[in-house]
């Protein structure tokens, strides 16, 4: 309000860019944004996360839903039209009101009380469509309110199906309105047990094509692969790959809350470089323009020469490339502005927000660190979130160093004869084998030492710096558990702890 603010407002970066930020932006929950084409399972994954369904929900294989929905927390269940929601101080869409009646009536408010909408909100958007028509009839710009949500969200998932990976001009449009989003994005490919695994591995590669050329980043997106809804599997070949992914999914959208305060800042960081670059754009046509005559014809020559502007501009104030907005667009809208209402520069305001970033913004983050540490970790919870958080469905239930647990039967015991034979050929004494004994015998597991020490530190038990026959099995079994692609526990789980170790251990405790 005292810093950036009175920059916005004075050069017109409200009509550019974004609208100004109010209350309800810093204290919403953070919001999860679905985009996709039509019939990939958005609705449904929500329906997926939520378990239950919400208030104006629709379903089917054809496009469905053709409003923007914001499922909210709510007392009771119902739902708010788009009108009234715009004029409610307390959520963050008043500023959603610029695009008129045409979006307004697209859109709605789902409250339910659901455990999950306790920690975030999510908003469904209208299936994209793939012909020229569809796009015409919206009646508002798509991407423009695409663009609003995406500064403001702290996660887009976009949405692919398996069987339709073709994206369309308007989904690429849509896509490229995130720009300078790309931290947020998350890519989902739906849909996946419909397909076996060599045609999987050929949609997957086609996938990641099709984003290359549409998102313009060196980087590799993060793509969560699986089928996210409630229904049985058609293809179980890639079972565990859709688990594993679908718990780095949610682990990733637990997360929000927690990091909702930095993302916030984050996003306030970067409105405030486009805001300083945009001033200096701004003063810098105004002081080109002549003061008296000739006025429309310099307006015209100043547009088309923008790019050239924005290189003098990055050497004179040592700007980065990349924080300057997109020529293009900024042409388009400067057609219709009269530059010689624009303000020349005013250094206080500059050296304000400059202030601000250097070093308001530092002391927030250690307050927000230290907070952090000092309160609970955020998680969401309920819906599906707490489906596998106990019992024996748990990720990595049953495999690697949990195989055996709850077990009477200790679970090395099945392979410790062939352990044994090994065993013996490495010449015990007192029924020992000493450490090197045991590391020509580790070594062949081609493991790296660090992880053949761990082992090791997990194996002897009595930490005598040998190891005894079931110490050995043990040191055997943890190598192969290793070798099946498993992590190493950091402390040895009661159950494989050897048989004999058992009862010293318990005392010691």
């Amino acid at each position: 309000m005292r810093k950036l603010l009175p920059l916005e407002e004075h050069y017109r970066f409200h009509d550019f860019h974004s609208p100004a930020l109010e209350e309800a932006d810093f204290e919403n929950k953070p919001m999860v944004l679905l985009v996709g084409q039509y019939s990939t399972g958005k609705t449904t994954f929500i329906r997926y996360l939520l378990e239950q369904d919400f208030p104006g929900m629709r379903i089917g294989p054809e496009p469905t839903t053709d409003s923007f929905v914001a499922v909210m927390y709510g007392d009771a269940e119902g739902s708010t039209p788009g009108n009234a929601l715009v004029v409610d101080p307390k959520k963050p869409f008043r500023k959603l009101s610029r695009f008129g009646n045409a979006f307004l009536n697209r859109f709605m408010c789902s409250q339910l009380p659901n455990e999950v909408l306790k920690s975030i909100s999510i908003i469904d958007s209208p299936g994209i469509l793939s012909g020229e028509k569809q796009r015409i009839s919206r009646g508002y710009d798509f991407c423009q309110v695409l663009q609003w949500f995406g500064e403001r969200v702290d996660r887009i998932i976009l949405l692919f199906d398996a069987h339709k990976l073709d994206i369309s001009d308007e989904f690429s449009e849509a896509i490229k309105s995130f720009r300078g989003q790309d931290d947020k994005i998350r890519v989902v490919l739906n849909k996946a047990d419909q397909v076996d695994t060599q045609q999987l591995m050929r949609v997957y590669g086609a996938l990641m094509w099709s984003l290359g050329k549409v998102i313009n980043t060196p980087e590799v997106l993060r793509v969560y692969v699986g089928s996210f809804w409630a229904q049985p599997l058609q293809n179980t070949e890639n079972r565990r790959l859709f688990e594993v992914e679908a718990q780095d999914l949610f682990h990733d959208i637990q997360s929000l809350p927690q990091k909702a305060a930095v993302r916030k800042l984050n996003d306030l960081i970067k409105r405030a470089r486009l805001a300083k670059v945009h001033a200096y754009i701004i003063s810098h046509l105004k002081k080109e323009m002549p003061s008296v005559f000739g006025k429309e014809n310099k307006k015209k020559e100043l547009i088309s020469r923008l790019p050239e502007i924005y290189v003098e501009l990055q050497r004179e104030y040592q700007i980065s490339q990349g924080d300057f907005p997109e020529v293009k667009k900024m042409q388009e809208q400067l057609e219709v502005c009269d530059f010689t209402k624009f303000h020349s520069l005013k250094p206080k305001l500059i050296e304000a927000v400059d202030n601000m970033l250097a070093n308001k913004i530092a002391s927030l983050m250690s307050l927000i660190s230290q907070e952090e540490n000092n309160m609970p970790t955020e998680m969401v919870h309920g819906g599906a979130f707490d489906g596998t958080m106990a019992g024996p469905f748990d990720h990595g239930y049953g495999e690697g160093a949990k195989e055996g647990a709850g077990e009477q039967e200790w679970i090395v015991a099945k392979d410790k004869p062939a352990y044994d034979e090994i065993f013996y050929t490495l010449s015990p004494v007192n029924g020992k084998i000493s450490g090197v004994s045991a590391k020509k015998e580790m070594v062949t597991s081609k493991l790296p030492n660090s992880v053949l020490g761990k082992i090791w530190k997990l194996s002897d038990c009595d930490n005598d710096g040998m190891l005894d026959d079931e110490e050995f099995a043990l040191a055997k079994h943890l190598i192969k558990i290793k070798l099946d692609g498993y992590e190493l526990p950091n402390n040895l789980p009661p159950h494989l702890v050897p048989p004999s170790h058992r009862k010293p251990l318990q005392v010691s405790e």
